[in-house]
């Protein structure tokens, strides 16, 4: 607290000549906020009336109401920075909305972010430079998005410039100096004085017509934390440096903008996804569905009784019907289990599903379109002479029909081992695990998402989910792996007689245990059928063998290995022994009508043995002792 008056020495009456005011007494004391700290001064000049000097009463008054000050002005103060803080908060809310409301233009995204962040931190310019390659040391921006504020702009009023993309460095874009340096550091930097700083390129700052007097510039970070870019603000209005809350905001603005382009390019992927699905469909309805001709054809053929066909037979033979024989026999399967009826499955659809599943098999050796339709048939021909019809539910039994005409879809004839040991698309796609199953279930669906393919068109919502979700089951079951993961429990059920066919899953075991049965079906056959499907399947193997002799440099296993050819009824054996064997006793226990089945496998294993033992006639070796060994190698098989 102090009084002074004119003849004070304290007092500088320099303030008075510059005015014409005539200061004669003056009484300051201190204004202190709620802790004691110093926040301002109060004065009194010329006491009135007279101009007599402030006493000490003045003086207790003074003192009495400048806490007051103190709590006003402190009040005022926290209103102030709260309204400050309640405005950025507010921004940056408007920004994540802006992301929710824009995610599929690169530009617009970024123009919002910017246009907030400029209004919000008051600066003459915002710019947004994208990398080139954020993989590349060279640090190179290949996208440039600019704002100026309309005091920058002689050519806006009242608005603010539209963003601009540049491809190329020009005279109108602004330094680049400070922003190829927080580019290649990944650190902030925060200049308050430009021309001072030895990182800034004056010269450049020259020739852009653009005079930089303070920057901002933070890096830009994608979702792996890689720098995508920058973004930098320049010259606040006030004319000002940024300060630290400046700087926090904006970081906090810049990680949304990451967001944001984040999202665009994610978007952009997506859509570049769906191009490449949409022209592998266009692919696949322009080259590989059949023609109107061949639909037309069978549309108007008679179709053959079951009786004729002689498809509800087990013993069916395999190599009787030539590719057009196949269809008919296929349409007359729909029609007999009375599924074109019950589903109400469009009759040319159906011919036309069936002619483009047809064309979709690969031409090799074993698994192909015979391989299908003789799987097909086999299913058709147990639900028939087992009664699994009155068992399994229509939706079910449609699934089990359509999975076994699509369960090798583009097969390539190789194996799931294959796929890993290459590193093939289909494995990069898939993963390691049911690979080829996979890839067959999602052709099937492909299919029938063609134009004028889908026999599932006229299925409740209800159905049709029910119905994929049991095709894929089905196709998925196909798999050996999946196949031994499930068949001790299948087993184990039917061995104690504990199965129930209320319970889903002991449903869905079953029909996994049908799809293997038939997909091995070749071995239940008469021997010289059989024989044929074993001589085709190994020759595909040997192709493979081949391949991984001479792409992967590896030494194949004995099934897949040409030179060891003279293996194949030893190897024959240790398939019956410890794969269909098995299998075929646990299903005849379920249902002893299928031990014609049972029957032949038994048959096909003593004339394999034969052969085995001309081989080795001076041994007398049971197969079984190869078991262990065989059972070790269905990884490769699978």
């Amino acid at each position: 607290m102090e009084r002074a008056s004119l003849e004070d020495r304290r007092f500088n009456d320099e303030i008075d000549k510059l005015t014409g005011y005539k200061t004669k007494s003056l009484l300051c004391m201190p204004i202190r906020n709620s802790d004691g700290e110093i926040i301002g001064v109060a004065q009194a000049i010329n006491k009135t009336p007279g101009g007599a000097p402030f006493s000490d009463d003045d003086e207790k008054v003074m003192q009495m109401y400048l806490p007051f000050c103190g709590i006003a002005i402190s009040n005022a103060q926290l209103f102030a920075a709260s309204r400050k803080e309640y405005d950025r908060s507010r921004a940056l809310l408007e920004v994540v909305n802006d992301l929710f409301e824009e995610q599929t233009d690169l530009e617009k995204i970024v123009k919002k972010i910017m246009h907030r962040a400029q209004t919000l931190l008051k600066c003459e310019r915002c710019s947004v430079l994208l990398l080139e390659d954020i993989e590349s040391p060279v640090v190179k921006f290949t996208k440039s998005f600019e704002l100026l504020s309309p005091k920058c702009s002689a050519d806006t009023d009242n608005s603010f410039k539209d963003s601009v993309e540049k491809s190329s460095y020009s005279d109108w874009l602004i330094n680049n100096s400070i922003a190829e340096l927080v580019a290649s550091t990944g650190l902030p930097v925060n200049i308050s004085d430009a021309y001072q700083d030895p990182r800034f390129d004056a010269e450049a700052d020259q020739i852009s017509g653009f005079h930089i007097r303070s920057v901002l510039c933070v890096p830009i970070w994608n979702s792996t934390h890689q720098i995508i870019g920058v973004a930098q603000v320049l010259n606040r209005l006030d004319g000002k440096s940024f300060d630290d809350a400046d700087q926090r905001l904006f970081e906090a603005f810049v990680i949304f903008c990451g967001l944001g382009i984040n999202n665009t390019i994610m978007y952009d992927q997506v859509k570049k996804s769906w191009a490449k699905q949409s022209v592998a469909l266009d692919v696949l309805s322009y080259h590989a569905t059949c023609s109107k001709a061949e639909v037309d054809k069978f549309k108007a053929a008679n179709i053959p009784l079951v009786s004729e066909l002689g498809i509800d037979n087990i013993h069916f033979d395999d190599f009787s019907l030539d590719v057009d024989a196949m269809i008919t026999a296929a349409l007359r399967m729909f029609m007999e289990l009375g599924m074109v009826q019950k589903f109400k499955i469009d009759y040319e659809t159906l011919c036309r599903w069936l002619l483009t599943v047809r064309k979709n098999y690969r031409m090799v050796l074993y698994h192909n379109w015979r391989h299908a339709f003789n799987v097909c048939q086999l299913m058709f021909a147990m639900l028939t002479t087992a009664g699994f019809q009155e068992i399994l539910s229509e939706i079910e039994i449609l699934a089990l029909i359509v999975g076994c005409l699509c369960h090798d879809l583009d097969h390539r004839g190789t194996n799931n081992a294959f796929q890993a040991k290459s590193g093939s698309a289909l494995a990069q796609l898939y993963g390691t695990s049911a690979t080829l199953e996979h890839h067959h279930f999602n052709h099937a669906v492909m299919i029938l998402q063609s134009e004028g393919h889908n026999i599932f068109a006229n299925l409740s919502s209800k159905d049709y989910s029910d119905l994929m979700q049991l095709l894929k089951q089905s196709i998925l079951a196909t798999d050996l792996t999946l196949y031994f993961e499930r068949r001790t429990e299948f087993f184990e059920l039917v061995s104690r007689g504990g199965y129930d066919w209320n319970i889903k899953k002991h449903r869905e075991i079953f029909r996994s245990m049908l799809m293997t049965a038939c997909d091995l079906g070749a071995v239940t056959k008469p021997w010289e059928i059989s024989r044929q499907a074993a001589e085709l399947v190994t020759s595909e193997f040997f192709e493979q063998g081949d391949r991984e002799r001479s792409e992967l440099k590896l030494t194949p296993s004995a099934i897949f290995d040409r030179n060891r050819k003279h293996e194949l009824p030893r190897l024959q054996l240790e398939w019956i022994d410890s794969i269909c064997m098995p299998l075929y006793e646990c299903l005849v226990k379920l249902n002893v009508k299928l031990k014609p089945m049972l029957d032949s496998v038994a048959v096909n294993r003593g004339k394999w043995e034969e052969l085995h033992q001309k081989k080795l006639p001076s041994q007398v070796t049971s197969s079984s002792s190869f078991s262990s060994t065989f059972t070790m190698s269905l990884k490769d098989i699978n």
